[in-house]
Parts: structure tokens; C-alpha cells; sequence
């Protein structure tokens, strides 16, 4: 695959970008010092390079009632079962992460639910139900102090592998 190199201009579009998905693409161009057809043109060919991998909007889970957010170490019995687990894992909609780790877990997940009592149902009778999974080791988070994408400022000699075609 390909590297992609980024420059200053594709470092302030990803800076601002990340900071505000919205920003309408003239503001950018104006803050860059280019056309609104450039940044239309290095923001496609970001996208076709798996530099942008899309935007989403972000939903704040108290908001819905999701009070409890919970960080889960996931134990297996045979570790080579991981891809088995994560794809049952998948259809528990109250995970929103999870990643194979290093360490003596395999996995570490993220959890919303309404209360205590809703991630004692998650874990006793869906997430340690699952074949393979050995046990669990459970963190509640009393607050979230702060959340932030990749500080894109600051790479200055970032090359990106291509992910596109």
C-alpha cells in the first residue's frame, strides 16, 4: 500500500475538522488560504486514502438515561477464541468498544447502561454467558474528566498508509 503524505494544509483541515465536523468548508478555506474547491478536492482524497474513515454524531448517553459507563477486562479461556467472542460481543448493544489487548486480558470493553443493576444483567447473563470467556474485571467510571480525537497538530512528519482501493 501506498503512503499518503500530509502537509500543513491537510494538518489544518484535519485540525479543524476534528474540532468542529461541521465547519463549513469555506470557513476552512478561508483559515488555509485556499479555494473551497481545494478543500473539497484534499478532504475526497483524505477520504479515498483512509485518512477520514467518515464523521458520525455524537450522542451524550446520560441524555439517554445511559448513567453508567463502564470499562470491562475480558478473561477467555482459550485466547486463539477471541474472534468467536468478539462476534457475539457485537449484538450486545450496550458495548460501544472493544478492543484485543495486551496484558493478561484479552479483551477491554466499554459499556453504557441505565444503572448498577442493568451491567450486573450485562455481565452475569450475557458477557460471561459467552463460550470461552473466563472471567471478567470490572471498572465503573465515576466521571469522564475528558474526551478528545487524535491531536492532529502536532505530527508534523505523519505519512498515512493508504487505505483506499
Amino acid at each position: 500500500m501506498p503512503n499518503y503524505q500530509i502537509n500543513d494544509i491537510d494538518r489544518k483541515i484535519l485540525s479543524a475538522l476534528v474540532n468542529d465536523a461541521r465547519k463549513p468548508f469555506l470557513e476552512i478555506a478561508r483559515d488555509c488560504g485556499v479555494s473551497g474547491a481545494a478543500i473539497h478536492q484534499r478532504v475526497r482524497k483524505l477520504e479515498e486514502n483512509g485518512v477520514i474513515t467518515g464523521s458520525r454524531l455524537l450522542v451524550k448517553p446520560a441524555a439517554l438515561g445511559l448513567n453508567v459507563c463502564a470499562y470491562i477486562s475480558v478473561f477467555l479461556a482459550e485466547d486463539n477464541k477471541y474472534p468467536e467472542v468478539i462476534s457475539a460481543l457485537k449484538h450486545v448493544p450496550e458495548i460501544v468498544e472493544c478492543h484485543f489487548v495486551t496484558g493478561k486480558a484479552a479483551l477491554f470493553l466499554k459499556v453504557y447502561c441505565l444503572d448498577n443493576e442493568h451491567l450486573m444483567e450485562i455481565l452475569l447473563n450475557t458477557i460471561q454467558r459467552i463460550p470461552y470467556v473466563q472471567s471478567t474485571d470490572t471498572m465503573i467510571s465515576l466521571d469522564e474528566a475528558f474526551e478528545r480525537q487524535v491531536w492532529v497538530n502536532d505530527y508534523k512528519n505523519t505519512s498515512f498508509k493508504s487505505l483506499g482501493k
